[in-house]
Protein backbone atom coordinates (compact mmCIF):
# COMPACT_ATOMS: atom_id res chain seq x y z
CA UNK A 1 0.00 0.00 0.00
CA UNK A 2 1.18 3.50 -0.78
CA UNK A 3 2.63 5.57 2.07
CA UNK A 4 0.42 8.34 0.69
CA UNK A 5 -2.67 6.63 2.11
CA UNK A 6 -3.73 6.05 5.71
CA UNK A 7 -7.01 4.10 5.67
CA UNK A 8 -7.50 4.78 9.39
CA UNK A 9 -7.33 8.60 9.12
CA UNK A 10 -10.82 10.01 9.72
CA UNK A 11 -12.18 12.90 7.63
CA UNK A 12 -11.47 16.33 9.09
CA UNK A 13 -15.16 17.23 9.00
CA UNK A 14 -18.19 17.27 6.73
CA UNK A 15 -17.14 20.25 4.62
CA UNK A 16 -14.08 22.04 3.27
CA UNK A 17 -11.97 23.00 6.29
CA UNK A 18 -10.78 26.33 4.86
CA UNK A 19 -14.12 27.35 3.32
CA UNK A 20 -15.89 26.60 6.60
CA UNK A 21 -13.38 28.73 8.51
CA UNK A 22 -13.80 31.63 6.08
CA UNK A 23 -17.57 31.33 5.57
CA UNK A 24 -17.09 30.29 1.94
CA UNK A 25 -18.76 27.74 -0.30
CA UNK A 26 -17.75 24.88 -2.58
CA UNK A 27 -18.92 22.84 -5.55
CA UNK A 28 -17.68 19.35 -4.58
CA UNK A 29 -15.55 17.94 -1.78
CA UNK A 30 -12.35 15.90 -1.85
CA UNK A 31 -10.70 13.94 0.97
CA UNK A 32 -6.94 13.61 1.42
CA UNK A 33 -6.19 9.89 1.55
CA UNK A 34 -3.13 10.48 3.77
CA UNK A 35 -4.54 12.65 6.56
CA UNK A 36 -8.29 12.99 6.01
CA UNK A 37 -8.26 16.73 5.22
CA UNK A 38 -11.49 17.72 3.46
CA UNK A 39 -11.00 20.38 0.81
CA UNK A 40 -13.01 21.75 -2.08
CA UNK A 41 -12.49 20.59 -5.68
CA UNK A 42 -10.79 22.40 -8.54
CA UNK A 43 -14.19 23.61 -9.82
CA UNK A 44 -14.75 25.41 -6.52
CA UNK A 45 -13.70 29.04 -6.17
CA UNK A 46 -10.81 28.40 -3.76
CA UNK A 47 -9.53 24.93 -4.83
CA UNK A 48 -8.47 23.98 -1.31
CA UNK A 49 -7.94 20.25 -2.00
CA UNK A 50 -5.22 21.01 -4.58
CA UNK A 51 -3.74 23.67 -2.29
CA UNK A 52 -3.55 21.07 0.48
CA UNK A 53 -1.64 18.72 -1.83
CA UNK A 54 0.85 21.44 -2.75
CA UNK A 55 1.35 22.46 0.90
CA UNK A 56 1.42 18.98 2.46
CA UNK A 57 2.85 16.80 -0.28
CA UNK A 58 -0.13 14.43 0.05
CA UNK A 59 -0.95 13.70 -3.61
CA UNK A 60 -3.84 11.23 -3.38
CA UNK A 61 -7.43 12.30 -2.82
CA UNK A 62 -10.75 10.48 -2.78
CA UNK A 63 -14.08 11.97 -3.71
CA UNK A 64 -16.09 12.93 -0.61
CA UNK A 65 -19.35 12.98 -2.55
CA UNK A 66 -22.15 10.46 -1.87
CA UNK A 67 -22.02 7.46 -4.21
CA UNK A 68 -18.50 8.22 -5.48
CA UNK A 69 -15.52 6.09 -4.51
CA UNK A 70 -12.82 7.16 -6.96
CA UNK A 71 -9.30 8.26 -6.01
CA UNK A 72 -7.09 10.73 -7.91
CA UNK A 73 -3.33 11.18 -7.73
CA UNK A 74 -2.38 14.82 -8.30
CA UNK A 75 1.28 13.89 -8.87
CA UNK A 76 0.54 11.57 -11.80
CA UNK A 77 -2.72 13.23 -12.91
CA UNK A 78 -4.35 9.81 -13.02
CA UNK A 79 -6.98 7.83 -11.20
CA UNK A 80 -5.70 5.63 -8.41
CA UNK A 81 -7.00 2.32 -7.04
CA UNK A 82 -7.22 2.92 -3.29
CA UNK A 83 -8.53 1.05 -0.26
CA UNK A 84 -11.63 1.61 1.84
CA UNK A 85 -11.10 4.64 4.10
CA UNK A 86 -12.38 5.30 7.62
CA UNK A 87 -16.02 6.36 7.86
CA UNK A 88 -17.80 8.47 6.90
CA UNK A 89 -17.25 8.00 3.18
CA UNK A 90 -18.95 11.23 2.08
CA UNK A 91 -20.44 14.52 3.09
CA UNK A 92 -24.00 14.32 4.47
CA UNK A 93 -26.34 13.21 1.68
CA UNK A 94 -28.86 15.92 2.57
CA UNK A 95 -26.34 18.73 2.01
CA UNK A 96 -26.76 20.79 -1.15
CA UNK A 97 -24.46 20.85 -4.18
CA UNK A 98 -22.93 23.33 -4.32
CA UNK A 99 -22.83 23.75 -0.58
CA UNK A 100 -23.14 24.30 2.17
CA UNK A 101 -26.79 25.27 2.32
CA UNK A 102 -27.17 28.94 3.22
CA UNK A 103 -23.72 30.07 2.04
CA UNK A 104 -23.96 29.50 -1.72
CA UNK A 105 -24.48 32.84 -3.50
CA UNK A 106 -27.47 33.17 -5.83
CA UNK A 107 -25.11 33.95 -8.74
CA UNK A 108 -22.76 31.00 -8.09
CA UNK A 109 -22.91 29.78 -11.70
CA UNK A 110 -21.94 33.22 -13.02
CA UNK A 111 -19.06 33.40 -10.51
CA UNK A 112 -17.68 30.08 -11.68
CA UNK A 113 -18.06 31.02 -15.33
CA UNK A 114 -16.24 34.32 -14.75
CA UNK A 115 -13.31 32.41 -13.24
CA UNK A 116 -12.99 30.27 -16.37
CA UNK A 117 -12.85 33.20 -18.77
Amino acid sequence: MSSDIDPAAPPSGTGCVECDAAGGWWVHLRRCAACGHIGCCDDSPQRHAAAHWRASGHPIIRSFEPGEDWFWDYSTEAYYDGPELAAPQSRPVDETVPGPRGRVPADWMAQLQARRE
